[in-house]
């Protein structure tokens, strides 16, 4: 019992679950080659771009703006009307094939962490090149160099103008982006001040892009005199700004928390075991494996106050549900309109922050929607969304309103049938419950779950009592 809650926590904390055709494998493990096999799947599977973008907006925008002048050539009026319309399309294709890429990728540990570095550099840009170049980036150096990764994303066409460093000028600086990659990606707040940030903004003037999203460098718009920017003068460009901002032991400090957060445990965070993995970070010169190395080989990390204590993302949930029961959606845009209704749309963070996560996640209606998905999976039935204000995100389906669809599906429990013999049809709750629920003593209603389960074959019996099961408070933890 215990060894398999270690390697199924292991799984869903550094990935998304185990798949249930794949557990027989894991179950033979012990946690340290379990992570030894996550971490050289991830590091030794070559990095495949998720490529959307077509070919007529690809052509519209390369190449364009490269003017003497190094102003940007602006799109007509018809012009950006057919990027906005291309780019939500694209968009919601671009989330379809990387949800697609998280639930089948053997790649597990790279995917649960670029979608960790997906919120934490959270970009808002409606351009799908821009987004389709940034995820590139996330995905290429999830488990790379945390510098190095924070000069690409802060160099990239969807950040700079998501964050308005397009208008970052020289005598009329714009502080927005400087402000961002203190508070949120770096430092975190009260580790700088509102001098450091106007410094910093100068520093970072004349970054902008092109609009084919290739970086550019405009000297005529850069502030080239000195700056001070936390304690250190200099005539300092973006590129110094970010290398101060990584000498800064609390860039270090506000990194590990937010990954403890994601990897951990949300509500307790030890400050001295904080303190321990920062320093082990600033060791490595922010190399992103030793500092994964040192919580997945700890013993602290197997604790049962680590263990069920995390609710899943609306992302986590459902990517998680299709890898243990294999679903196949007849419609696979209908998972936008759940992504919608649960609140997380890939590519669509609220706001610069990114998601709260937490108990953010729960209200009263988000937790009936939770409860009904698998029964609506595995009997294509009806579901009704309430969904956002937010047209750009629902596939021009409108603004918010409440919207019938079919969750029609295909669903394989062929897996699941045989990890659940016949021959423990009568521990069937019990064992089941200790695969599909995280928890350190799973107790199952299993009178109940008699009462409402399909008894009149050992697949229906399977397939009633995983739905059954599913449609817990209990399964959205991890």
């Amino acid at each position: 019992m215990t060894h398999q809650l270690h390697i199924q926590h292991l799984l869903w904390r550094f990935g998304f679950g185990p798949k249930a055709a794949d557990w027989a494998k894991w179950q033979t493990l012990t946690p340290a080659a379990a992570w030894a096999n996550l971490r050289k799947t991830a590091l030794q599977t070559p990095v495949e771009p998720l490529i959307i973008a077509d070919s007529v907006l690809d052509g519209l925008l390369k190449g364009i703006g490269e003017t003497v002048d190094m102003e940007r050539r602006e799109l007509s009026k018809e012009e950006k009307k057919e990027v906005r319309q291309r780019s939500r399309s694209g968009l919601q294709r671009l989330n379809l094939q990387w949800t697609d890429t998280m639930t089948h990728s053997g790649a597990q540990l790279r995917e649960k962490m670029a979608f960790f570095w997906h919120g934490h550099f959270a970009s808002r840009n409606i351009n799908v090149l821009y987004q389709q170049q940034l995820l590139h980036v996330v995905r290429t150096h999830a488990l790379g160099n945390f510098g190095a990764l924070l000069t690409e994303v802060s160099k990239s066409a969807a950040m700079l103008s998501f964050l308005n460093n397009q208008q970052n000028k020289k005598k009329k600086p714009n502080e927005n982006f400087a402000r961002e990659v203190m508070e949120l990606f770096t430092l975190g707040r009260g580790q700088y001040t509102e001098t450091d940030v106007k410094e910093a903004a100068r520093a970072f003037t004349g970054w902008g892009h092109k609009l084919d999203g290739t970086f550019a460098f405009r000297k005529i718009w850069h502030d080239d005199d000195n700056k001070t920017v936390l304690g250190q003068t200099g005539r300092w460009d973006g590129d110094d700004v970010l290398r101060i901002l990584l000498e800064q032991p609390a860039t270090a400090r506000w990194m590990v928390r937010k990954l403890y957060r994601f990897l951990v445990n949300d509500t307790q965070i030890p400050e001295q075991r904080v303190a321990e993995l920062a320093a082990i970070f600033r060791k490595n010169n922010y190399e992103i494996m030793p500092l994964l190395d040192a919580i997945a080989q700890s013993a602290w990390f197997y604790e049962d106050q680590n263990i069920g204590r995390k609710i899943k993302s609306p992302v986590e949930l459902w990517v998680g549900m299709c890898r243990q029961l294999n679903v196949q959606l007849e419609q696979p845009d209908h998972q936008i309109l759940l992504q919608n209704a649960l609140g997380q749309v890939l590519f669509y963070p609220p706001n610069v922050a990114g998601w709260p996560g937490g108990r953010n996640w729960i209200d009263a209606t988000s937790l009936l929607l939770r409860l009904r998905i698998p029964q609506m999976v595995a009997a294509n039935g009806d579901f009704d969304l309430n969904t956002k204000d937010d047209d750009d995100q629902l596939m021009g389906e409108g603004k918010k309103s409440a919207l019938r669809r079919k969750l029609a599906a295909t669903v394989d429990f062929s897996a699941l049938e045989r990890l659940f013999p016949k021959a423990n049809a009568s521990a069937l709750p019990l064992d089941m419950a200790r695969f599909l629920w995280q928890l350190p003593t799973p107790t199952p209603p299993t009178e109940v779950l008699r009462r409402h389960t399909d008894t009149s074959n050992h697949p229906q019996q399977v397939r009633s009592t995983a739905i059954q099961l599913m449609a817990t408070p209990e399964y959205q933890l991890c």
